[in-house]
């Protein structure tokens, strides 16, 4: 066995930083600390968002909405006091005209349905399929009333934001067919219970029960007519 020069065998049982030349080991530290920090900083403003109102929140509430929504956003509706008892469905249909000039009007498209196989198995679903028409459904329903009319501006929106969704979901299956053109588009809500467990003794109904919005126009000129007026065009069902 030919012996160690000294140095040697300290210089072999180096791993890890340690390995590194000193300037690596700097840029390491540099590196690592930063990370520490984005994380201390992330948890806090997390732990900020979901805490009781305090004099930091009402200082600082405004940063900390920003840095938390929509990608971080935290609730309680998986837990108490009210987890969610039922599963919603938004679908829609379009009145579309041909490339021949003759009308008619698509089958329901199940949008939800989409957004979910498009999440099944997927590892790193993306924000949009997991919460874009989910967040726009519920901000469609806190804007209207019963019978479906806007309250205030934030409903105009809330429908252009629904009736944007549509033309791209829509587009995307080739509802209109070569040649064809989205006329006008109508929403409805699929709602069902879900069944509870066996062993609660809880009867509930099986039957879905659907909300049909009215048909909303999605050309340009329509849209800009809503915005002004700030109420929906209303048509009947063809």
């Amino acid at each position: 066995m030919t012996p160690a020069e000294p140095g040697q065998a300290s210089a072999e049982l180096r791993t890890g930083v340690a390995a590194l030349s000193p300037r690596y080991q700097v840029g390491a530290v540099v590196a690592l600390a930063v990370v520490a920090v984005a994380v201390c900083a992330h948890i806090g403003l997390v732990f900020l968002h979901v805490a009781p109102s305090n004099t930091l929140t009402k200082q600082h509430g405004a940063a900390v909405d920003e840095w938390v929504y929509p990608e971080f956003e935290q609730n309680w509706k998986l837990f108490a006091p009210n987890p969610l008892q039922q599963n919603i469905s938004v679908q829609v249909r379009a009145e579309v005209t041909t490339a021949e000039g003759a009308i008619r009007t698509t089958g329901w498209y199940d949008l939800s349905a989409e957004d979910g196989r498009s999440i099944e198995g997927n590892p790193l679903p993306s924000h949009t399929q997991q919460n874009e028409l989910r967040r726009a459904w519920d901000f469609f329903v806190a804007t209207h009333d019963s019978d479906d009319r806007p309250v205030g501006p934030r409903g105009t929106l809330a429908e252009a934001y629904l009736r944007r969704i549509a033309a791209l979901r829509l587009d995307r299956n080739e509802a209109a067919g070569p040649g064809g053109v989205v006329e006008r588009v109508q929403y409805r809500s699929r709602t069902t219970n879900v069944e509870p467990p066996p062993w609660s003794g809880e009867k509930v109904s099986d039957r879905p029960v659907y909300r049909e919005l009215p048909w909303w126009p999605v050309s340009v000129d329509a849209e800009d007519g809503d915005a002004e007026d700030g109420t929906a065009k209303e048509g009947g069902a063809a």
